[in-house]
């Protein structure tokens, strides 16, 4: 007598992103939130030189804004690993909530008290810093493993959307009324609020460490990251990039003021720019399926290089606008590659701490590469210093191809 063979059905389908509903109300409340916070970034310096502030009162706005990207970043990967992180969402939104309201209603009452303003873009930036960070770690709890590059690609392609028309959203509800983006930006973290409540799964696994003192699990991140040859070779690649975008920006701004241009001309520059990383996110997840990893993150390097490179000889917008566009392209494209590859291989626990690593290792050399870029600006030109930066860029991709640990990397799943 024989016996049958059971066969169990294939497995059905996952759903497609579009149709699961706890990932679309994360997207739409993240994307809501990263919109009001990037109008009411703009209206600052808005705010503070219509109310006849100083520059210096703006500087220390901006400053405000910008300073929990230093200070904040360590301890917001242990809380985004420590606590729920529906709540520590919830938290954010509510404290941003709370933050731009104050503002909006100090601008309807006709004042500008400047402890209140640092106060409120501190506070904001930390819960946006906390927001994204938590985001990023819970998206692997809504998603199957196999849909993971496409929702990152999508949450890429929504934050360079957000920064492409959240700058001329913000100076324009501003001039329609002076409280009107901060307003707006309230009403964002009301509405991510509402669809965080809405969400069903869990936005983390079951935790069974308990929690240690703050410096104990910030060095459990910095050292998981340092044993990980990959990672460690990554954060030296971002903080170098990081630090060369930020010289050749200011660079654009002197190569198109010496040539007779306006701050429309870099405002284009800059649409362009953002739409090359839209097309750029959206793209990565298909590259991630064709393309090694490590040809896409040495192809990056090298094709940086190149569109650096006519940076230093022409002042045409139309030409500025695509090298930019191109180098977006090419960053937001990496960046989904880096950011997949990094969610998959971080153990749930560790998400918020390693992401705020490499967070930080960036943040920390955007500041460094503003000041470096007005030194060298000053000393060598902005013709050299902009050769500089390409070469700086070709010397990266020889060193990432020479790097085992890059060249090694395999594919993204």
């Amino acid at each position: 007598m024989t016996t049958a063979t059971v066969v169990a059905p294939p497995a059905a389908p996952a759903e497609p992103l579009r149709r699961n509903r706890d990932f679309l109300l994360l997207w739409i409340g993240a994307g809501v939130s990263m919109l009001g916070l990037r109008a009411g970034t703009v209206a600052y310096p808005l705010l503070v030189v219509w109310q006849g502030g100083s520059p210096v009162t703006a500087g220390l706005v901006g400053f405000a804004a910008v300073l929990p990207q230093l200070l904040v970043q360590l301890p917001a990967g242990v809380a985004v690993d420590r606590f729920d992180r529906r709540r520590v969402m919830l938290g954010c939104d509510l404290v941003g909530l709370l933050a731009m309201g104050s503002v909006a209603a100090m601008v309807l009452h006709g004042g500008l008290w400047l402890p209140l303003l640092m106060v409120a873009a501190f506070a904001e930036g930390s819960a946006a810093l906390v927001y994204r960070l938590a985001e990023r770690a819970a998206v692997r709890n809504l998603v199957p493993p196999d849909q993971l590059s496409s929702a990152l690609g999508q949450n890429e392609a929504r934050g360079q959307a957000a920064g492409l028309v959240g700058g001329p959203a913000g100076s324009g509800l501003f001039t329609l009324a002076g409280w009107a983006p901060f307003g707006v930006a309230a009403l964002a973290h009301l509405v991510a609020l509402v669809t965080l409540m809405l969400i069903r799964k869990d936005l983390q696994e079951t935790r069974t460490v308990e929690p240690r003192r703050l410096r104990t699990e910030v060095g459990e991140g910095l050292a998981w990251v340092w044993q990980q040859r990959f990672m460690r070779a990554a954060v030296v690649l971002i903080a170098g990039s990081n630090l060369l975008f930020q010289v050749l920006a200011l660079a654009l701004v002197l190569v198109v003021r010496r040539h007779g241009g306006s701050p429309l001309t870099i405002g284009l520059v800059g649409m362009a720019s953002g739409v090359g990383g839209v097309a750029g996110a959206l793209a990565g997840p298909r590259c991630m399926r064709r393309v090694p990893m490590s040809v896409l993150i040495c192809g990056t390097l090298v094709a940086w290089a190149l569109l650096v490179l006519p940076v230093a000889f022409t002042s045409a917008p139309v030409l500025l606008g695509a090298l930019f566009a191109g180098m977006s392209f090419a960053g937001a494209l990496v960046n989904v590659v880096a950011g997949v590859h990094q969610v998959q291989v971080t153990p749930d626990q560790l998400q918020g701490r390693v992401t705020s690593v490499f967070a930080l290792a960036s943040s920390g050399m955007n500041s460094a590469g503003a000041l470096a870029g007005g030194v060298l600006l000053a000393a060598l030109g902005t013709r050299t210093t902009v050769l500089g930066v390409a070469a700086a860029m070709a010397v990266m991709a020889v060193a990432a191809v020479l790097t085992p640990a890059v060249r090694s990397s395999g594919t993204a799943a």
